[in-house]
């Protein structure tokens, strides 16, 4: 045996010790991942970005980027169940990525909408307030994040992911998601509210002026309000230009995302994969 098959078998060695043919010839002693459980390793996180795929195998396995050239020219590394061997593959923290049989990486993405009940706070922890993860009744939710908030008495949609790169989505000024919400106050409502609302109002706290947002009279009091944007208390204060104070504010859908009629409040389902689709990602 030459010194490169030499090199090979020590590679193949310690990425999989237990299925490969080479296993038996002599090799460098594995790096500590090669300890863990076979079926799923125990590695590092991964930036919640894209990077290239031999960059995450030189990290994950320590090994060096020769080494890293070879597992690939022997179609020994899979992303998402395809063999591959481009180097400069890009891949994300939910790409699957196994080698010869061996998972390094298989996160999964999680979505899920909450009907908020009034008096939840959007937060994971707080000292005061029940949570709106508390409500949650999955097993993950620890990994979970809120996408949009909503105020302590605010009702209605709220979203939980881990993927972070579909919640910035969500947030993103360029996609321009508008967020429906059923507005209640204290006076009655008439025309001016419609151009008002449609005009954009001036915030000199900010020195912004709101983009346009489409304002729908319901009923004497209650309003349908969309927005583009979210600047704090945006709906309680656009009313207050009137001095008619909100006196309920529900969320009905971001987006594509329509609130479930079958969830009371309180309670929670995982998205579709139409509704997580309906978020167009960054880059």
């Amino acid at each position: 045996m030459n010194a490169q098959q030499y090199r090979v078998a020590a590679v193949l060695s310690r990425v999989s010790p237990v299925s490969s043919p080479w296993a038996k010839m002599p090799s460098q002693a594995g790096p500590r991942w090669h300890r863990q459980p076979k079926h799923l390793l125990s590695v590092r996180t991964m930036p919640l970005d894209t990077q290239r795929l031999d960059k995450f195998l030189s990290q994950q396995l320590s090994l060096n980027q020769h080494d890293v050239r070879l597992l690939l020219a022997r179609n020994l590394v899979q992303v998402d169940g395809q063999v591959v061997s481009q180097r400069a593959l890009r891949i994300n923290r939910f790409s699957r990525i196994e080698v010869e049989g061996t998972v390094l990486q298989a996160n999964i993405p999680y979505y899920y909408m909450l009907n908020k009940p009034d008096g939840v706070v959007s937060a994971t922890v707080d000292a005061q307030h029940p949570t709106a993860l508390d409500l949650l009744t999955v097993p993950h939710k620890a990994e979970l994040h809120i996408a949009g908030r909503l105020d302590l008495h605010s009702t209605g949609l709220l979203l939980f992911t881990n993927d972070s790169r579909w919640s910035e989505a969500l947030a993103h000024p360029n996609n321009k998601i508008a967020k429906h919400y059923r507005v209640g106050v204290a006076k009655p409502l008439d025309e001016g509210y419609v151009q008002a609302f449609a005009e954009g109002m001036h915030f000199p706290f900010e020195d912004v002026v709101t983009q346009p947002a489409k304002l729908q009279i319901v009923s004497e009091y209650q309003a349908d309000v969309w927005l583009k944007e979210g600047k704090y208390h945006q709906i309680k204060r656009m009313f207050g230009r009137f001095r008619n104070p909100v006196t309920a504010l529900h969320r009905l859908s971001i987006g594509e995302i329509v609130l479930d009629a079958e969830l009371a409040p309180g309670q929670s389902r995982a998205l579709t994969q139409d509704e997580v689709n309906s978020v167009r990602r960054i880059g």
